[in-house]
């Protein structure tokens, strides 16, 4: 699935919710057809970046999140944030390196004088940088940033993974200020997605769908599980993604959620559960399938796999816009408590919350889980995962991932169809 260059130049200086949320819609209202993987081809040719112009509208909704929080500026250490809003990717070392964002003005970077000239190379957005050699003190310098931007008192915010090193170095240096969580201005901006983020998840989505059936037509008596990761992951890479995990489970292991150390080799009538990711341009895919391999499924098998495929169906219907999160958990569990498993997160039953958040990174806020209040609004990408896990047999999760819009949810894949065609 490609999306024109006119809708990029469209979308790049959006910043109204109720637009590119409805040009997502046009998106993935046809979610990848499940058909075999004859050859590997890159499937990104037509992937074109986010652009500045929509990080630039991203640091305007931060700059205004900021003043309605009464925050004099964002602080953002090497990591997702620092990406989502600049472009930049920096590798964390004891060297600090940060942006930030104040309420008011162009974003100012303080880097280590020795990486002056490379990181100039990197910035697209600002103009400013404040570089510190080896025998001075980064945080004095923040400080001297803060006051030249006029930063005299109130309350700074620290994104959610400013390293302790960094933000007890930066309160020292200008105790006058206060410091605080700035998880009311970076939350809302990440966890809306544009229409030209849910086009990047829906071609990692189609890559890694597509690299899940290339390994099943690959599967043979006798492999390990490594080996079909391997292929799984390798294939995600020849079709145009960052392959970023392949979790494989036969047999018996695909009871634990996340895996068990001990080694199972591949045999006939095992159920297969592959849980698989890659990246495009930045943005994350969360794909889980469970097979049958080489033989009819047992009545067991059967029942099982057709109750977690209601158990995911209700969780899908439950993920109307304005209820909580929390819903679609209960709407999925309540299916499996239903029949006769759990209750709550006991197992034989579904051991953990039923969805998480995904975007740039595969887990991210918005957890679908009980207790979450947080409301359902078009932008907001999430997965629909809910395990059944039968300690000593077997397990069996379905993981596909929705993006809400102004009329409800949408899949990035269509879920599997049944258990003699899981891949369709």
């Amino acid at each position: 699935m490609s999306l024109k260059r006119r809708d990029f130049i469209s979308l790049s200086a959006i910043t109204a919710t109720t637009s590119f949320i409805a040009a997502s819609c046009k998106l993935a209202d046809k979610p990848t057809e499940n058909k075999p993987v004859d050859t590997l081809k890159p499937m990104t040719d037509a992937v074109l970046p986010i652009t500045v112009a929509e990080r630039e509208a991203r640091i305007s909704k931060a700059q205004r999140l900021l003043s309605e929080q009464k925050m004099e500026a964002l602080v953002l250490d090497c990591g997702t944030s620092l990406e989502y809003f600049t472009g930049i990717t920096w590798w964390p070392s004891e060297r600090t390196m940060i942006a930030i964002i104040p309420a008011k003005g162009t974003v100012k970077y303080v880097c280590p004088g020795f990486e002056e000239a490379r990181f100039r190379e990197l910035i697209t957005i600002g103009k400013d940088v404040y570089a510190w050699q080896e025998d001075e003190s980064p945080y004095k310098l923040i400080a001297t940033v803060f006051k030249e931007a006029g930063i005299l008192s109130g309350s700074i915010g620290m994104e959610e993974r400013v390293r302790f090193f960094i933000a007890d170095g930066i309160r020292k240096e200008a105790a006058h200020l206060n410091y605080v969580s700035a998880d009311p201005v970076t939350i809302p901006c990440r966890i809306i997605k544009s229409a030209a983020e849910i086009a990047l998840m829906q071609k990692a989505s189609d890559i890694t769908l597509a690299a899940i059936r290339y390994g099943v037509s690959q599967m043979k008596e006798g492999m390990s599980p490594s080996e079909l990761s391997a292929i799984i992951n390798k294939a995600q890479g020849e079709l145009g993604g960052e392959p970023d995990f392949a979790l494989c489970l036969f047999g018996e292991a695909s009871a634990f959620p996340h895996g068990t150390t001990v080694p199972r080799m591949l045999k006939k009538g095992d159920i297969v559960l592959m849980d698989c990711g890659c990246r495009v341009k930045g943005y994350c895919s969360d794909v889980t399938r469970t097979i049958v391999f080489g033989a009819e499924p047992t009545k067991r098998q059967q029942e099982i796999w057709e109750l977690e495929q209601k158990s995911q169906a209700a969780g899908f219907e439950a993920a109307k816009l304005g209820v909580a999160c929390e819903a679609v958990d209960a709407a999925s569990r309540k299916v499996i408590t239903d029949a006769g498993f759990g209750p709550d997160y006991k197992i034989p039953g579904l051991p953990h919350r039923t969805g998480h958040g995904i975007g740039m990174d595969g887990h991210e806020w918005g957890n679908m889980v009980r207790g979450n209040k947080q409301i359902l609004e078009p932008g907001m990408c999430f997965s629909i995962e809910p395990t059944i896990s039968i300690i000593g047999e077997f397990g069996v999760r379905f993981e596909d991932c929705v993006y809400m819009t102004p009329q409800g949810p949408k899949w990035f894949t269509t879920p599997s169809k049944s258990i003699q065609e899981p891949l369709t």
